[in-house]
């Protein structure tokens, strides 16, 4: 038995194959029926060719298909990748390239935007389509309907041996905009972020049997109301599936619908992703008529973005009892620190939590590398070691650029979050040191936007800067220097940018100047862009 993700569901399978184990909308499954179908899977996709290392892209909204492709891979030691389903065509084209993605799971409403790219798409080899009730529209490009694809397809776990080592891929937002792809080893991704290391002591444990002996007397039932896309989900399913506990997700986020389904399924622990899900939550709550049973709730957690006290506050309110718990972490080093969060102690001091760092975690000095004591003045980037990826995708300079080793032959991951460490030995969050906007835990880089804007021909130059927003915690803004006289509207540019980017990254303000100042190496400076749109 190894620390191996499809080693360890499948051991948790037979432990608990009769319990309930996910539900999406309308959907369920029993564990023994996710292993069922996660098996079929995999069978189809090794009759196609697909194997060790390949990537199988999903390109989907939360389903139980997500779920079942997850482990599928999983088993035949091939790579799930996740595609924002936000994506337009030039981002879409980039990751399927990048990614090298030789499958892809998609869902029918994606449909027609992939068969746009059949001709820019060499490498990909096979094509699953989920039924979505979407309409059926005519396309050129090949596909097999997912159901069809399992039908048929053995239910019978006879697959090979897997390893520690094989690989989990999870793509973030780099720093030039297009996304990234963080390499980890599944012994190392299980202990940083699966349940390896036991919430509670923080101690290792040396056998995968100690993680599904957690749901020994019992599960939970765990809603993660965040897309699948998004690793946060991926491990509070995949980690929360080895205890034995129930999962519940929704396609589409609808705070009303959440509350339901926390009352009609007993649920015990809710993830958001701070303001952008905690806000609409407690306020739709707070107006429901008749209020729903929210009993079984004990634990919300968040992560990803920015949880406002003003929104914690709140939430102590209605539920003066619960454990709310603030996290932070990132896709390239795992869980970093979390803080229980008690009534009257909502304030923070920096641009985030203040955190007990998890093990491993420290706050490095920028130019030293060596590690920042407790009470010490400097401001320092969070780091950690231990369980780390080991690498960018096909990125050999940013890999070098974010896992450094230092003199000491420790070997770190260091993603460019600014912090302080407070004399007790907790971490102050103070931002990412890059200018990466975060709105509603989206990552959203100013330089992607900056250059969809200046495709505008009414545009020579302009800076993109987030600024606060109390639904989405930031939203992106744009200070522009036109070229000659003319001034299109906000409305004209998010047009133009709709072709350009997605959805979530076009610009919602617009701040017209005379000239965009420079550096004589021609860097923008943002402080002066972001006094700008503020009306500083």
């Amino acid at each position: 038995m190894h620390f191996n993700i499809a080693d360890i569901f499948e051991l948790a399978v037979d432990r608990y194959s009769d319990r309930d184990f996910l539900v999406c909308d309308a959907e369920r499954r029993t564990f023994a029926e996710m292993e069922a179908r996660a098996n079929q899977l995999a069978h189809h996709l090794a009759a196609k060719g697909i194997g060790k290392d390949d990537h199988v892209g999903v390109y989907a909204t939360n389903c139980v298909e997500w779920v079942e492709t997850i482990f599928a891979t999983a088993k035949i030691r091939a790579v799930f990748v996740n595609i924002n389903y936000r994506y337009v065509a030039e981002e879409l084209a980039y990751i399927f390239d990048n990614a090298d993605l030789k499958a892809v799971v998609v869902q029918r409403q994606y449909l027609p935007l992939l068969n746009e790219l059949r001709d820019t798409l060499p490498k990909l080899e096979h094509v699953l389509v989920v039924e979505d009730s979407s309409e059926i529209t005519p396309v050129d490009l090949q596909y097999l309907e997912y159901e069809a694809a399992l039908a048929g397809e053995s239910t019978e776990r006879d697959f090979g041996p897997r390893a520690d080592d094989d690989r989990y891929l999870l793509y973030t937002g780099g720093t030039t905009g297009m996304p990234k792809g963080v390499v980890w080893n599944h012994r190392d991704v299980i202990f940083a972020l699966g349940g390896g290391v036991d919430q509670m002591t923080q101690i290792p444990v040396e056998r995968p049997e100690e993680i599904v002996d957690r749901g020994k007397d019992g599960g939970m039932t765990v809603m993660s109301i965040a897309p699948l896309m998004h690793g946060a989900t991926q491990w509070s399913t995949i980690g929360r599936a080895f205890e034995g506990n129930k999962i519940v997700l929704m396609s589409h986020f609808d705070p009303v619908d959440a509350w339901q389904l926390i009352e009609r399924e007993g649920v015990n622990s809710l993830f958001i992703v701070g303001d952008a899900m905690g806000r609409p939550l407690i306020e739709a709550l707070n107006i429901m008529d008749p209020a729903p049973d929210t009993s079984s709730l004990f634990v919300i957690a968040s992560s990803g973005a920015v949880f406002s006290p003003s929104i914690k506050d709140q939430f102590l309110e209605r539920f003066p009892d619960i454990i709310m718990v603030d996290s932070i972490g990132a896709s390239e080093v795992g869980g970093n620190g979390m803080t229980i969060v008690k009534k009257g102690e909502t304030a923070m001091s920096g641009g985030g939590p203040t955190v007990t760092p998890m093990p491993g975690t420290v706050v490095l000095d920028t130019e030293t590398l060596e590690i920042i004591p407790p009470g010490d003045a400097r401001i320092g980037k969070v780091a950690r070691s231990g369980f780390i990826p080991r690498e960018y995708y096909k990125d050999p300079v940013k890999s070098a650029e974010t896992y450094v080793t230092t003199k000491d032959g420790i070997r770190y991951s260091i993603p460019g979050d600014f912090a302080r460490v407070e004399a007790d030995g907790r971490i102050t969050m103070l931002g990412r040191g890059s200018v990466c906007i975060n709105s509603g835990g989206e990552k959203i880089f100013p330089e992607e936007v900056e250059s969809a804007c200046k495709a505008l021909d009414a545009i020579f130059d302009c800076v993109v800067v987030g600024v606060p927003d109390d639904k989405w915690g930031s939203r992106v803004a744009v200070v522009a220097q036109p070229r000659g006289d003319t001034r299109p509207d906000i409305e004209a540019l998010q047009a133009h940018c709709r072709t350009k980017i997605a959805g979530y990254k076009i610009p919602r303000e617009l701040h017209w100047v005379d000239e965009i100042p420079r550096s004589p190496a021609g860097k923008p400076n943002y402080a002066w862009a972001k006094d700008v749109a503020m009306g500083n």
